[in-house]
């Protein structure tokens, strides 16, 4: 039998190609500042540097295109990726003669004198551009969406499973404003993919009306919550950026994410604890035994990811115990330059509770 997880994914298909990867983000194309062009552009490296406005629809559209392009070219030295925002540095964009948006301009290397880019705004045009003009080989990397699609067959199996906390877009795949949120929605699926309890989806509601209908959707997009504890479901009113959605998501979940996906300090911190690990700490080697015991009967109190966290404690107060009082501080130190490291989202979020549950006996 497949498990609820499995099933959960195999809902994701031909959407994620019109949606912002998974693997891509905004840090994968570089931001020029006024401060900044001069020393990332016409240097060692050819450079495409897109000039954009925030309000812009065009450049929206464009955005999960770009950040696409951005993913696949991150890797090759020869290349940088770019762009400014004309809204905040107007120098930079008046003296390359931007006067509309987006405009997309291609630097040679060594090189302060751009020609523009006339193709399609599609990352695979882009990328045949880029690879003419720098002489590379790079393909357009492809990774499934992170959004999990619904339907009419697995809508109630999904969104009604009361072990799950489930943010859906009710969306019209002709609507504007729904095609700008599209790259915005996939950071935050991609954000939380890591939390099993949490799931950001997805219903084509022109095509699924009987669901619109039933849930009262009458614009688009239109985004419902539905916790674990009111299947019926309740409005989002909140603001449409990453980090309004990000926030959202973590005070209704009780989830530490930010909008790269990574578990901030606060995450598998146990406020209950503090005052027995501060105990704990302060305690001499006879007395650490007794508060640990102590420990232990408030850890049998706890549920679910609380409960897994506080085995954490538990794991390191006796490594504490075992290896002395400066385990606590070398460890931190070691899990430090593990995360500087390319490591898996999975070892970073492991990593990362570890270093902050220790920041604690620290």
């Amino acid at each position: 039998m497949w498990s609820s997880r499995m099933r959960l994914m195999l809902g994701v298909g031909a959407i994620a190609l019109i949606l912002l990867l998974s693997s891509a983000s905004a840090d994968d194309v570089v931001v020029l500042t006024e401060n900044t062009f001069e020393n990332e552009v016409g240097k060692d490296r050819g450079a495409l540097v897109e000039f954009y406005a925030p309000w812009c629809g065009h450049c929206k559209k464009l955005a999960p295109e770009y950040e696409q392009l951005g993913a696949s070219f991150k890797k090759t030295n020869s290349v940088l990726i770019g762009k400014v925002d004309c809204d905040e540095h107007k120098s930079v964009c008046s003296k390359y003669g931007v006067s509309g948006y987006p405009t997309i301009k291609w630097f040679p290397k060594g090189s302060l004198e751009p020609r523009k880019y006339e193709g399609a705004r599609t990352a695979e045009a882009l990328a045949a551009f880029v690879n003419m003009e720098a002489g590379t080989n790079v393909k357009i990397v492809s990774v499934p969406s992170s959004v999990v699609i619904l339907s009419q067959d697995n809508f109630d199996e999904i969104v009604l499973d009361e072990t799950k906390d489930v943010l859906v877009e009710f969306y019209a795949p002709w609507c504007g404003h729904c095609k700008a949120l599209a790259p915005i929605y996939e950071k935050v699926a991609a954000a939380f993919k890591l939390e099993e309890e949490v799931v950001i989806a997805n219903v084509d509601a022109d095509k699924y009306k009987d669901l619109a209908e039933k849930y009262g959707v009458s614009g688009y997009p239109t985004l419902k919550f539905f916790p674990t504890r009111n299947k019926a479901g309740e409005d989002y009113d909140g603001g449409r950026d990453l980090g309004d959605f990000v926030a959202f998501i973590n005070e209704k979940c009780g989830t530490y994410r930010d909008g790269k996906g990574q578990l901030t300090s606060k995450a598998g911190v146990i406020a209950s604890l503090d005052d027995l690990v501060k105990e704990f700490v302060s305690a001499d080697d006879n007395e650490k035994r007794t508060v640990f015991s102590r420990l232990e009967e408030e850890v049998k109190k706890l549920k679910g990811s609380a409960a897994r966290h506080g085995s954490l404690y538990l794991k390191l107060a006796k490594n504490s115990m075992e290896k002395g009082a400066d385990y606590a501080k070398n460890e931190i130190q070691r899990l430090e330059r593990m995360l500087e490291k390319s490591i898996s989202p999975a070892k970073a979020d492991e990593f990362t509770l570890k270093k902050n549950i220790l920041s604690i006996f620290g």
